[in-house]
């Protein structure tokens, strides 16, 4: 299937449509020139995007791998393989930068996101930005890195001290999530979304058909989609949850859950 078929199937347009043309001549790239190819960072919803994508294309599993420079991370790019290199021997084209600054300035990702932006740095040149008291490490690739180790001085009126961190001493916050344990008439979207985030049926359902409800990072209006264990959810205003398992059925024949809610 040529490219333009590639993403019409995908009923992509506008800008997604730009980046996952992006995504076919990255992978077209590593096979054609022999060597590795990656894309800039993706959102979740552009990750699952180009996980479809490169199904549909038959791209091989092996052929490519996400990385987001520590396991769990939410922005990730897409590596693509040449024949002769295995994943774990690529080389990672991900920088881990770490700027600290004083307890009292108490920055936010806001803060930190905003003051790249200012400096000109585009949005997918960036990944994670985890956050804690008095220092963040921010990911980034390395085309910028040496540039933001040069230049980044301050976000709004704190001043920051930037040095290199190595990707495996990153410092990564603890993600709080509360588990919530149900049962269910059955695993229909609005069925889970309301154990899930603890409402009644009705306004799950009305959440989801004004489509303010995301599965995998798409998002759905039918609130009778049938969700799988391991499916995320959010809900604009109300966070996500991630349907973790799946158990057995009870007499009454409701379905036992297991829900992780962030």
């Amino acid at each position: 299937m040529d490219k333009g078929a590639l993403l019409d199937r995908m009923g992509a347009s506008g800008e997604e449509r730009m980046l996952l043309a992006r995504v076919l001549d990255r992978a077209a790239q590593a096979r054609s020139r022999n060597v590795p190819a990656h894309t800039d960072f993706l959102t979740p919803q552009e990750r699952w995007s180009t996980e479809e994508l490169l199904r549909l294309s038959g791209t091989p599993e092996t052929g490519y791998v996400f990385l987001g420079g520590y396991d769990g991370a939410e922005r990730t790019l897409a590596l693509f393989l040449p024949d002769w290199l295995e994943a774990e021997d690529a080389e990672v084209p991900i920088r881990g930068l770490r700027a600290a600054f004083r307890k009292e300035d108490g920055l936010t990702h806001r803060d930190l996101l905003g003051s790249l932006m200012a400096m000109g740095v585009a949005r997918e040149k960036v990944g994670d930005i985890l956050v804690g008291e008095d220092s963040a490490d921010v990911l980034v690739l390395d085309t910028v890195a040496d540039f933001l180790l040069q230049s980044w001085e301050s976000a709004g009126r704190a001043r920051l001290r930037l040095s290199p961190v190595d990707l495996a001493h990153l410092h990564i916050p603890e993600v709080k999530c509360r588990e919530v344990r149900d049962t269910v008439s059955s695993l229909r979207l609005d069925a889970v979304a309301a154990a899930g985030f603890q409402m009644a049926r009705g306004k799950a359902a009305e959440l989801i058909s004004a489509g303010r409800v995301q599965v995998n990072w798409q998002t759905c209006t039918k609130g009778d989609k049938i969700l799988s264990q391991g499916d995320t959810v959010s809900a604009r205003g109300f966070g996500k949850l991630e349907l973790a398992e799946v158990g057995g059925v009870t007499r009454k024949g409701r379905t036992s859950i297991t829900i992780k809610r962030y």
